[in-house]
C-alpha cells in the first residue's frame, strides 16, 4: 500500500525483462516477472480478501511454496493463519449533508467525501445535526506537551481534524520531528484517538501534499468495501470519513471562520478546540455487515541450533480487488507493483533460503492478507501470533520491490528507529549503494505497510526500498519515474504487469534482504530499537521474557 517510492523490480519470462547478469543475484528477474504476470492478471480479480482472487491466490502460494520445498508455517501444522474479519459494505443510496445557518449544504459521496463505518453491529447509520467542532491536529500526546482536546467534550458530536502533523506546515522543526510524520499525523491515529475521545463521527479534511496521496486515493479506497478485525464498538467512532480541502473552506467561510487561519493556530500547543457555529452534520445510510475469514499464508525453514528463534520476512498478498471502474470502464484493481512484485521477491527469498545450507534460526515467509484495509493480516498475527513474539528477532518487509531498474542508493523508511538500519546500511555499501534520506518523510510511510504490526507489538522492522538515484539516467530520471506511477497508477486499475520492467532494482533489494535475514538467522544478536524509540517498551518486555525463562541470547 506504501506509495512506490522511487524504484522497483523486473519481471518474466522470455520476455524484454532486463535483469542482472546471470549469476550474480538471488533473485531470477524472468521468474519473479511470472509470478508477478500471474498474480496481476485479470483472473485473480485484483486479489480482494473474502473473494474468488483471495483462493486462487492462496492456492497459488501455497503451490509455489510447496514445490521449493519450504515446510508449512501456519496454525493447526496448515499453510495459513485464519484471519477473522468484519466486511462492511455501504449500501446506495447514502446522503450527506451539513446545514450552516439553517441552510443546507449537500455533499456528494467520492466527490467531496467519503463516508462509512466500521463499528460492529452498525448496520444502519443515522445521524441528524449533529454539532461540528474543529479540533485542529487532533493529537493527544502528554509526553510532548500537546493536547487537541482541551476543554472540549465530543459526544454527539462530529470531529473535522487535519491530516499529518501539526509540525508538516511550520518552516521550523517542532514537538513533531519537522517534515517527518510521526504516529500522530498517520489518519488511522486520528480515528482511533477520536474513538478514545468519544466523537459520534469523524471527518479528516484531505490535502494532497499532507496525506501523500491525491482525492483519488482516498475515493477508491474508500468505495471498496471496508474491512476490520473484531474490536470493541467503543474503538470506533460511528462514522469515519474524510472531505476534500476545498469542501472544508467552504464550511468553515459558511460558517464565519477562517480556515487557513485555525490550521496555523493548530500548529501551536496552545490550540484550543473550536465549535462552528449554527454548523451540523447529516448523514444516513445502511451497512451490510458480515463476519468472514481471509487466511495469511505461511511456510517456514526451522533452524538447525535456534529454532524457537525467528527472522519473519514478510509482504501482503492483497490489492483493492473489484472496485469502481476507470474512464476506459476497467474495474479491476490488478496490483502489479502493489503489490505482487513483493509477493514474487517473498518467494525469490525462499526459493534462496531453500536453496542454500539450513540457519540456526527459524525463517519464516509471511504473506499477509487485507494489507489494503489497514494492515489487518499482520496487526491480526501480532494479536495472535504463531511464533512468539519475544523470540521473533526481526521482521523484513517487502512492499512495491523496484521496476525501474538498478539504483546507486537505498532509502529506510521511518530511519533512526533501530539498529536494524545499521545491518541495511552495510549491505548496501557492499553493494556499492549509498543510503539516501527519504524523499518524502512527511508522508510517513514507516506506518503505512505491514512491518508497522510488528513494530508496534516491540519487533524491530525494517521497510527498505531502492531509492531514486538510478543507474541508467540518474535523481532526475528516478524521481520522474515515481511521480508517474504515483500521478496515474497508484491504487488505479493501470498498475498491471509490463514486460519492460526492469528488475534489476528489485535484485539489489532482494540481495540486500536475504544478506541480512541470512546473517540475523545464523547469529545469536538480537535487534535493538534506539533508545527514543516509540516501540522500545515492547521489545523491553520481551528481553525480560526470554531472560526470565533462561534462553536470552
Amino acid at each position: 500500500m506504501r506509495l512506490l517510492p522511487t524504484v522497483l523490480a523486473a519481471l518474466l519470462a522470455p520476455l524484454a525483462c532486463q535483469a542482472a547478469p546471470a549469476g550474480t543475484s538471488i533473485a531470477d528477474a524472468h521468474r519473479m516477472s511470472e509470478n508477478v504476470r500471474v498474480l496481476a492478471s485479470d483472473a485473480f480479480e485484483g486479489r480482494g480478501p473474502a473473494t474468488p482472487g483471495e483462493a486462487k491466490t492462496v492456492e497459488f502460494l501455497i503451490g509455489r511454496f510447496k514445490a521449493l520445498g519450504l515446510q508449512p508455517g501456519g496454525e493447526n501444522g496448515g499453510w495459513t493463519q485464519a484471519v477473522t474479519l468484519n466486511r462492511f459494505v455501504t449500501q446506495k443510496p447514502l446522503t450527506a449533508a451539513f446545514r450552516v445557518g439553517g441552510e443546507a449544504v449537500p455533499l456528494t459521496f467520492a466527490e467531496n467525501v467519503v463516508v462509512q463505518t466500521r463499528r460492529p453491529g452498525a448496520d444502519h447509520v443515522r445521524v441528524v445535526d449533529a454539532p461540528l467542532v474543529f479540533v485542529g491536529y487532533g493529537v493527544s500526546a502528554p509526553e510532548r506537551g500537546w493536547d487537541d482536546y482541551k476543554g472540549v467534550d465530543l459526544k454527539g458530536k462530529v470531529a473535522v481534524v487535519l491530516v499529518n502533523d501539526p509540525d508538516f506546515a511550520t518552516p521550523e522543526p517542532g514537538k513533531f520531528g519537522g517534515a517527518t510524520m510521526t504516529y500522530y499525523g498517520r489518519w488511522t491515529y486520528k480515528f482511533e484517538e477520536l474513538a478514545r475521545q468519544g466523537a459520534l463521527g469523524v471527518l479528516i479534511v484531505h490535502e494532497t501534499p499532507a496525506a501523500g496521496y491525491p482525492w483519488y486515493v482516498v475515493r477508491n479506497s474508500w468505495s471498496a468495501p471496508q474491512f476490520d478485525i473484531p474490536r470493541d464498538p467503543r474503538e470506533r467512532a460511528l462514522v469515519e470519513g474524510w472531505i476534500t480541502r476545498a469542501t472544508a473552506e467552504d464550511l468553515f467561510r459558511r460558517a464565519g471562520l477562517d480556515y487557513d487561519q485555525l490550521k496555523l493556530d493548530a500548529q501551536k500547543a496552545d490550540f484550543h478546540p473550536t465549535v462552528l457555529k449554527n454548523a451540523t452534520f447529516s448523514t444516513d445510510f445502511n451497512v451490510q455487515i458480515t463476519s468472514i475469514v481471509s487466511r495469511n499464508v505461511i511456510a517456514k525453514l526451522p533452524g538447525t541450533g535456534a529454532p524457537q528463534d525467528v527472522v519473519l520476512y514478510g509482504a501482503h498478498w492483497d490489492h483493492l480487488g473489484r472496485a469502481g471502474a476507470d474512464l476506459k470502464g476497467d474495474d479491476i484493481y490488478n496490483g502489479a507493483a502493489d503489490n505482487a512484485t513483493g509477493v514474487a521477491g517473498l518467494l525469490e527469498l525462499a526459493h534462496a533460503f531453500a536453496q542454500a545450507p539450513r540457519t540456526r534460526r527459524t525463517v519464516v515467509f509471511a504473506a499477509w492478507t487485507a494489507e489494503e484495509k489497514g494492515l489487518l493480516g499482520s496487526e491480526y498475527y501480532a494479536g495472535h501470533p504463531i511464533y512468539p513474539l519475544a523470540r521473533t528477532v526481526a521482521n523484513l518487509n517487502m512492499d512495491m520491490l523496484a521496476i525501474f531498474g538498478a539504483t546507486r542508493d537505498v532509502v529506510i523508511t521511518g530511519a533512526g528507529k533501530d539498529d536494524l538500519e545499521d545491518d541495511v546500511a552495510a549491505a548496501a555499501r557492499a553493494q556499492g549503494r549509498v543510503i539516501d534520506p527519504e524523499p518524502h518523510p512527511e508522508v510517513g510511510g514507516y506506518y503505512r505497510s505491514d512491518h508497522f504490526s510488528l513494530a508496534k507489538a516491540g519487533v524491530p522492522a525494517v521497510d527498505m526500498h531502492a531509492g531514486p538515484d538510478l543507474v541508467n539516467g540518474g535523481r532526475e530520471a528516478g524521481m520522474k519515474a515515481s511521480a508517474d506511477f504515483t500521478a496515474n497508477h497508484y491504487h488505479q486499475p493501470s498498475d498491471e504487469w509490463r514486460a519492460d520492467w526492469d528488475l534489476s532494482g528489485a535484485q539489489q533489494d532482494l540481495d540486500l534482504l536475504y544478506k541480512v535475514g541470512r546473517d540475523l538467522a545464523q547469529s545469536n544478536r538480537w535487534p535493538a530499537w534506539r533508545a527514543d524509540a516509540e516501540f522500545k517498551p515492547a521489545r523491553d518486555a520481551s528481553a525480560a521474557l526470554r531472560t526470565a525463562t533462561g534462553s536470552a541470547r
